[in-house]
C-alpha cells in the first residue's frame, strides 16, 4: 500500500506509477470541514528522515466526495480511505459519509496525527481509542482500520481498545513526536513548533511496536515506517505485519511500490513460503 500523505489523491503519480498494481491507496486524510493546515515551514529534512508538521491541509468531506473519489474509484487498486476528526462525533459522521460511498474499500483512521491540535487524544487512551473506533464501525460496513501513534508507554493496550472497538486492523505507526532548531535564531524551524518524524530513523521504532502488538491482538497488522527497500518489508512481514505501507520513500524514490511488488516472491521464496500469510509473524524470539 501507500500511506496517507505521501501520494497525493494519486493523480499525481499516475505518470509515474502503475496505479491498479497497488495493493491499496490510502488518499490525503480528509477532515469533515476544509483545512488550511499549519503555517510554514511545515516540512524539514533530517539526517535520517523527515520532519512534517502540515496539519492535515486537506480540501474537506464534500469536495472529496464530489471531486477526489470519481477519480480514485476508477483505479482497479482498494481505495483505504484516512479520516481524521477533533470528536468521536466528527469521527462517526466521516465514516457515516465516505464509508457507503461507492468505490471506498475500507476506512484508516487517523488517530494519531502529532502536529494538529487534539491529533492523538484518540490514540494514547485505550478506552477512548475504543469509542471511537465502534463509533465509527457502527456508522458503516467497510472494514475499519485504526492507525496508531508510538507516543505513548504501551502500544499494546491501545491496540487492544481498537481490537474491542471492531477494528479489522491496526496500522504500526504514524510519526514520532519531534523538533528541528534553527540555534542561530532561536526558535523552533517547523511553523508549528513540533512535528512528526518518518522515515528510516524510525524503522526500528516501528518495529517493535508490531512486535508488542502481533502478541497482544488478533487482528491483522499494518506496518509503516522507514520502509525503503524489499529486506524493510520483510522485516516486517516475518515480526507480524501481514501488509506494509510505503510513505516517505515516495517522496525520494516513487517508483519503489513497483519494484517491491517486483521483488516481493523471490524473497518469500527465500523463506520456502508460497504465500505471504505463511511468512506473517514467523519471527523466531528470545524466551525469557
Amino acid at each position: 500500500m501507500v500511506a496517507s500523505g505521501t501520494f497525493g489523491y494519486a493523480r499525481e503519480m499516475q505518470g509515474i506509477v502503475d496505479l491498479h498494481r497497488l495493493g491499496g491507496i490510502l488518499p490525503k486524510t480528509i477532515t469533515a470541514e476544509p483545512r488550511i493546515g499549519n503555517a510554514p515551514w511545515r516540512t524539514v529534512e533530517t539526517s535520517a528522515g523527515l520532519l512534517n508538521a502540515i496539519g492535515l491541509d486537506n480540501d474537506g468531506v464534500d469536495r472529496f466526495l464530489d471531486h477526489h473519489l470519481p477519480y480514485l474509484a476508477t483505479l482497479s487498486a482498494p481505495i483505504i480511505v484516512s479520516v481524521a476528526g477533533r470528536t468521536v462525533e466528527d469521527f462517526t459522521y466521516l465514516a457515516g459519509r465516505v464509508g457507503t460511498s461507492a468505490g471506498v474499500a475500507a476506512i484508516e483512521l487517523n488517530l494519531s496525527c502529532p502536529n494538529v491540535s487534539g491529533g492523538i487524544d484518540f490514540g494514547t487512551n485505550a478506552e477512548s481509542c475504543r469509542r471511537v473506533v465502534q463509533s465509527a464501525r457502527d456508522a458503516c460496513d467497510v472494514p475499519i482500520l485504526a492507525k496508531l501513534t508510538p507516543n505513548v508507554t504501551k502500544i499494546a493496550e491501545i491496540a487492544r481498545g481498537a481490537a474491542d472497538g471492531g477494528a479489522d486492523a491496526v496500522c504500526l505507526i504514524n510519526t514520532v513526536l519531534g523538533m528541528a532548531v534553527d540555534w542561530r535564531k532561536r526558535k523552533p524551524v517547523l511553523g508549528n513548533g513540533m512535528g512528526g518524524l518518518s522515515g528510516p530513523a524510525i524503522k526500528p521504532i516501528a518495529l517493535r511496536c508490531v512486535h508488542q502488538v502481533r502478541q497482544a491482538v488478533d487482528i491483522a497488522i499494518i506496518g509503516i515506517g522507514g520502509i525503503g527497500s524489499l529486506d524493510d518489508v520483510m522485516q516486517f512481514i516475518v515480526t507480524g505485519a501481514s501488509a506494509v505501507q510505503i510513505g516517505t520513500a515516495n517522496y525520494y524514490d516513487p517508483t519503489l511500490s513497483m519494484r517491491l511488488i517486483d521483488e516481493l516472491p523471490a524473497a518469500l521464496g527465500e523463506l520456502g513460503a508460497a504465500t505471504i500469510a505463511e511468512a506473517v509473524g514467523t519471527l523466531q524470539t528470545i524466551k525469557k
